[in-house]
């Protein structure tokens, strides 16, 4: 199920939360939703899931708009940043539980419920109190809620919180697989998870989207700052820092390590700053034993766009 988001805004008093945002997600499609703290994330999620209305703007799910609707929500799965559990109840009662409340046929139950305690690893402790669980295994219980419907469009905020890496590999791989036929929403402050996970990235500040794109693309925006690790013997250091500085676009020179002539080298300009520092060595009789291009990352990217 497609989604389409067309000016969509929600304020809480005199603070604008979102702020006539749009975008789009195609069935298929995984894409991260990344932000600080405060900036919108969580207010979109739940408009998204009809939790919370919007103040303004549409939703669209297939052909379907936004509008107070039984089996749309049932199409949604929807995972909580704050993932809210009945400690009191066993896993298993939980899980059927939660599948009666989506509508799941009385006969297909017991079914949802051994995939769910499969796919999400749940196994050695279907049988304990939710309450008894450890942190990670809540959060798998919170993924299997969401899932155990079969949704269209699958909603997850934080939905590694508390995992070890193990469990996030695990829980990385079946949010994939999930990916292929459904619409995978994510939110998450683990940017290597977002780059391993998703396929398209919507990064959003201050109510509104700023960036939009694979992580490919974003790094192409951002590829006016060039950083190069340089290792250069032929003259002192002093004289080296000098030369480099005096390379067009270079605004910074950092001396790494005195012992070795290691520089970090950093550029504004859009000629490469490798071949810059390439043909000043060979006019300078210097001799180049290191150069290191630093790939742009995607921490990076993040905060550049929502520093301001």
């Amino acid at each position: 199920m497609d989604l389409k988001i067309n000016d969509l805004s929600k304020t809480y008093g005199h603070q604008k939360a979102v702020d006539n945002i749009s975008f789009e997600v195609k069935s298929g499609e995984i894409v991260g939703f990344l932000g600080p703290n405060g900036a919108g994330k969580t207010t979109t999620m739940k408009m998204l899931t009809q939790y919370i209305h919007p103040d303004h703007g549409s939703i669209w799910y297939g052909n379907s708009r936004n509008q107070d609707n039984v089996d749309i929500r049932r199409s949604i799965g929807y995972l909580p940043e704050h993932n809210p559990l009945y400690e009191e109840m066993p896993v298993l009662d939980y899980l059927a539980f939660c599948a009666q409340l989506q509508g799941v046929q009385t006969s297909e139950i017991p079914v949802k419920i051994r995939d769910m305690v499969r796919k999400c690893g749940l196994d050695e402790e279907k049988h304990k109190k939710i309450g008894e669980l450890s942190k990670g295994y809540r959060q798998r219980v919170g993924l299997a809620q969401a899932i155990i419907h079969n949704p269209k469009v699958l909603i997850l905020d934080e939905p590694t919180t508390g995992l070890d890496p193990n469990q996030i590999v695990e829980i990385r791989e079946l949010i994939k697989e999930l990916g292929r036929e459904k619409t995978v929403i994510l939110s998450t402050h683990i940017l290597s998870e977002v780059e391993a996970t998703c396929d398209r990235i919507l990064i959003i500040n201050k109510g509104k989207i700023v960036a939009d794109g694979t992580v490919s693309n974003l790094r192409k925006q951002t590829e006016s700052r060039q950083i190069t690790f340089a290792r250069i013997e032929g003259l002192d250091s002093d004289q080296i820092h000098k030369a480099l500085s005096g390379i067009p676009g270079v605004n910074h020179v950092d001396l790494i390590n005195k012992e070795s002539n290691r520089f970090e080298v950093q550029s504004t300009s859009d000629e490469s700053l490798n071949r810059a520092i390439f043909k000043l060595c060979v006019q300078n009789n210097l001799e180049l034993l290191e150069m290191t291009p630093m790939e742009t990352k995607l921490e990076d990217i993040f905060r550049d766009l929502t520093l301001n």
